[in-house]
C-alpha cells in the first residue's frame, strides 16, 4: 500500500526549505501514549497543554512532547521530568536541560525572551550528546510511525541523546529528524545517515544531505542557507546567518511568490540568494490519508556572492 513518504519519494519531492520554524524548542518529557494534538491529547494535563501553547504563540518558540525510545505503556506520570529549552539562531545557539516536578512550572517561564534567545538562568548548560529527536507520532500521520519508532529505536541502541518526539511536519519525509542544539532537521532519515550526521554535530559540522534546513530560519530563508552551504562547500556550523528576507515581485511570473535572501558569513562574505515558491506536481497526499494535494516548494533560483557593503 502506498504512502505519503513513498509518494514523496516516487516523486522526487526536494527536502530543502521543508523544515518547522523555530527560533526555540521547549521540550517536555510525556511518556505514554500520544494523540494526534499531543499537547492536549496525552497524559499531560490538557488546560497545561493549552496553556503552554497560548504562552508560546508568536514568540518563536515552538512547545513538543518528548519520550523515551520503545515501548509506551498507559502508564502513570513520571515523578520527575526532563526539559530541554534550545536556541537555535546561529552565533546565540544554546541548549540548556532542566528536572521539572510538574510541567505546570514551565508556565512561570518568559516565552518572548526564550525566544529572543535570553534563557534567563533556566536550568544548566547541556553537555552531552547531540540531540536527536524522531517524530514518531502515528497518530498525525501512521508514516511517523511505520517508519520514525523503528529508527528511533535502532539508534537508542547505540547512540546517546534519542528521544521520539511528537511533531516535526512533513510526515511524507519520514523518517524526520531534528539535531540540537543547532537546530537542522532531517528527511527520509536512515541509521547509518543519524550517526554521520550525529558525528558531524559533535566535529561542529552541518551535514547538507537530506537536509530540510535550519528551524530558526522562515522556509526561503532555511533554503537560501543551503544553497549557499552548497555552492561555497560550507560545513561549519554557525558559520552563516539569514540577515535579510525580502518579497518581490518578478515581472515574467507576478503571481508566483519569490524572496531576495541575504546569507551572511562570519568571514564577512555575503550572498544574495533568489528563492521562488513551487508547487510540487503531479498532485499528492501530504499526508497518510489526505486528498491529494500541490504542496509548496522552495525553489532556489539563483545563488550570488556579493560584496559586503551591498549585502
Amino acid at each position: 500500500m502506498s504512502t505519503c513518504a513513498t509518494s514523496s519519494i516516487d516523486l522526487a519531492e526536494p527536502l530543502a526549505g521543508t523544515a518547522a520554524t523555530a527560533r526555540t524548542w521547549l521540550l517536555i518529557e510525556q511518556p505514554g501514549p500520544w494523540g494526534a494534538k499531543a499537547l492536549t491529547s496525552s497524559h499531560l494535563d490538557p488546560a497545561v497543554g493549552r496553556a503552554l501553547e497560548t504562552a508560546a504563540a508568536g514568540t518563536g518558540v515552538r512547545v513538543a512532547l518528548v519520550r523515551r525510545p520503545g515501548r509506551h505503556a498507559d502508564s502513570p506520570a513520571p515523578a520527575r521530568r526532563q526539559v530541554y529549552v534550545a536556541h537555535t539562531v546561529p552565533g546565540d545557539t544554546w541548549l540548556r536541560g532542566a528536572t521539572v516536578e510538574t510541567p505546570e512550572e514551565l508556565l512561570r517561564l518568559d516565552f518572548a525572551a526564550l525566544g529572543a534567545g535570553e534563557h534567563g538562568g533556566f536550568g544548566a548548560p547541556y553537555e552531552g550528546a547531540p540531540l536527536a529527536l524522531v517524530c514518531t507520532n502515528g497518530k498525525r500521520d501512521r508514516c511517523c510511525a511505520l517508519l520514525g519508532r523503528p529508527l528511533a529505536s535502532e539508534l537508542a541502541h547505540s547512540v546517546d541523546g534519542v528521544w521520539e518526539i511528537t511533531h516535526l511536519g512533513g510526515h511524507r519525509f519520514s523518517p524526520t529528524l531534528l539535531v540540537l542544539p543547532y537546530g537542522y532537521a532531517y528527511g527520509r532519515a536512515t541509521a547509518a545517515k543519524v550517526k554521520e550526521i550525529l558525528e558531524a554535530v559533535r566535529a561542529g559540522r552541518i551535514m547538507t544531505e537530506g537536509c530540510r534546513g535550519n528551524s530558526a530560519w522562515d522556509r526561503p530563508g532555511q533554503a537560501a542557507e543551503l544553497a549557499v552551504r552548497q555552492a561555497a562547500d560550507e560545513h561549519g556550523a554557525g558559520t552563516l546567518t539569514v540577515v535579510r528576507t525580502e518579497s518581490v515581485t518578478r515581472s515574467q511570473v507576478p503571481d508566483v511568490p519569490h524572496w531576495d535572501v541575504t546569507v551572511a558569513h562570519t568571514d564577512g562574505r555575503r550572498w544574495r540568494v533568489t528563492v521562488a515558491q513551487g508547487t510540487s506536481l503531479p498532485p499528492r497526499p501530504e499526508s497518510c490519508g489526505a486528498a491529494l494535494g500541490s504542496p509548496a516548494r522552495m525553489e532556489v533560483m539563483a545563488v550570488r556572492e556579493v560584496p559586503a557593503a551591498l549585502g
